[in-house]
């Protein structure tokens, strides 16, 4: 027999409490002490590996500062894929929503959001469009030249 899965209730919640961690630049370092936990708990139930009792949920939205309803959200039954979309689960939403639960992402969005002049946002923005479609042009043109040969 092999290896038993996690729930994919477990990995959402985990994954809720991963994200909201990183939001608030907290630390599985500094979250397991506030639980009184390793690093490596922490990571197991970000992970969904090991499940997360009524009473530790309880604690982890005390010191996430959020409802327990936010471990939840968003989750309908479905497996991993569903990041709350709903009404409109694609493979652009399901990549846009990959990214907001990576670590960059997730640094990436609350950079961007301390940033208070809307003219640097701008900027920002911009730039990061300009990136990302030279990346594009690239792959396309890699892949042009692949069909030539």
């Amino acid at each position: 027999m092999g290896k038993k899965s996690p729930h994919p209730v477990d990995v959402h919640v985990g994954g809720r409490v991963r994200l909201r961690r990183m939001l608030l630049g907290m630390s599985q370092d500094r979250l397991g002490e506030a639980l009184g936990l390793t690093f490596q708990q922490v990571q197991k139930y970000e992970k969904g590996v090991n499940r997360i009792g009524a009473s530790r949920i309880f604690e982890i939205a005390k010191i996430l500062d959020v409802p327990i309803q936010y471990f939840y959200d968003d989750f309908e039954g479905r497996a991993a894929e569903n990041f709350g979309f709903a009404e409109n689960n694609n493979q652009d939403d399901a990549g846009f929503m990959q990214l907001l639960h990576s670590p960059e992402g997730v640094q990436l969005c609350r950079h961007f959001a301390e940033i208070r002049d809307p003219k640097v946002r701008k900027r920002v923005l911009d730039l990061v469009k300009t990136l990302s479609e030279g990346e594009s042009r690239g792959l396309e043109e890699d892949k042009a030249g692949a069909d030539m040969r």
